[in-house]
């Protein structure tokens, strides 16, 4: 009995093919947007916990919020010092960080963030970033004027790829290419130009300044423990609290809310369109009844009741959604693979795509729900007329 509901259904909507896709398309656009934007969106932040991981849980850092480069608010070398001072740290590295500088190289300037560090720290540093080198090494420590490139830096800030040997002028100063990177997938990063603390500190006459400080813990350390210490610590020297001890478990915390309320905003703003859909169902099926009201007639006067009728057309409404589902899902895949490509080739490979069954499942019965629902008023409406009145009427 239930095969047959779902055998005139199916006829049903094949007969009117153009009504029927044009109606399923409303759910395959909002399922498909649903879709794509939550496994983009979870696979983001897979790549930023397994980024993460990389890491290290051990690790913590210090910065100022909003502290401009070269002003006594920021960090200095004496926070350095304080840090250094406390036992449970086994590496205490500061950063110095240039967001645009003037450069270069085949006779074509172009311009570049520099990041800097300490050059008898650089070999861990890129180590523990997991970084890889394409050509070259690290720098070594007593090497002053030696820069190392990202993926994106070498291959997109001038014409001409810059290569291991290479050099380039920067301040006025002469620099050696000693190192090319392979692309880490953060486009910040790869676009980056990494050189030794010591020379950026001379070159740019910042002695002191510290952009941030990336201290890691000591084996058996708690590190929530320690980095209060070092907050305590932080605070007797500065005599102040304008700076931030960002932990992972804190920075993960913050990163998976704002995730959440992007994501959560983004639905709400596909769910629209599933609204849509749903109403384009509602009509399409008011118009299937009245299209079909003598063959309702004709059903009841042979002996259908009046639930046989209901279910009828609530099988045909689910089928509509059932079917925009399946499709949407498979879309919204594809249209996040296609995402993910395309951000990967303009180097932001850290966007992933997430598959979650759960979604597909839920998607898949969700997009059903709302056919049917949508589907509740025709199908009474339907289930309702007379047998009599039903054989009478005419369009």
């Amino acid at each position: 009995m239930i095969k047959d509901y779902f055998i005139i259904a199916y006829k049903n909507l094949r007969e009117r093919k153009l009504r029927s896709w044009l109606t399923i398309l409303g759910i395959i656009i909002s399922v498909a947007s649903i879709v794509a934007l939550i496994s983009i969106s979870e696979g983001l932040e897979a790549s930023i916990k397994e980024q993460f991981v990389k890491f290290g849980s051990n690790r913590f850092y210090v910065v100022v919020p909003g502290g401009q480069p070269g002003t006594t608010s920021g960090l200095t070398t004496d926070d350095v010092d304080v840090l250094e001072s406390i036992p449970d740290f086994e590496y205490v590295t500061p950063y110095l960080i240039i967001p645009s500088v003037e450069m270069e190289y085949s006779k074509q300037k172009a311009y570049s963030s520099l990041f800097a560090w300490p050059s008898e720290d650089s070999d861990r540093r890129f180590e523990d970033y997991d970084f890889t080198f394409k050509e070259g090494s690290s720098f070594r420590e007593g090497q002053k004027y030696v820069a190392i490139f990202g993926s994106l830096a070498a291959t997109e800030l001038f014409d001409k790829d810059v290569h291991v040997n290479n050099k380039i002028s920067m301040k006025d100063a002469k620099f050696e290419v000693v190192g090319v990177l392979e692309s880490f997938g953060n486009r910040q990063d790869d676009a980056a130009i990494y050189i030794p603390i010591e020379t950026a500190r001379d070159l740019f006459d910042r002695p002191d300044e510290v952009s941030m400080i990336d201290v890691t813990v000591k084996s058996g350390r708690e590190i929530d423990t320690v980095a209060e210490r070092a907050r305590r610590a932080l605070e007797r020297k500065r005599k102040d609290e304008n700076f931030e001890i960002l932990t992972p478990t804190q920075i993960l915390k913050f990163l998976s809310q704002t995730l959440g309320i992007v994501q959560a905003i983004l639905v709400s703003i596909a769910a629209i369109s599933l609204v849509v859909g749903a109403v384009g169902i509602m009509n399409s099926m008011y118009t299937s009844v009245m299209e079909r009201t003598k063959d309702i007639g004709i059903m009841k006067s042979i002996g259908a009741r009046n639930r046989d009728i209901m279910l009828l057309f609530l099988v045909e409404s689910g089928m509509i959604g059932f079917v925009g589902g399946i499709i949407g899902i498979i879309l919204g895949y594809i249209a996040s693979y296609g995402v993910a490509v395309y951000a990967a080739s303009a180097g932001y490979s850290i966007l992933q795509v997430h598959i979650d069954f759960l979604l597909i499942l839920g998607g898949l019965l969700f997009a059903t729900l709302v056919g049917m629902l949508s589907g509740i008023l025709p199908s009474k409406r339907a289930s309702k007329l007379h047998p009599v009145d039903a054989l009478r009427w005419t369009q």
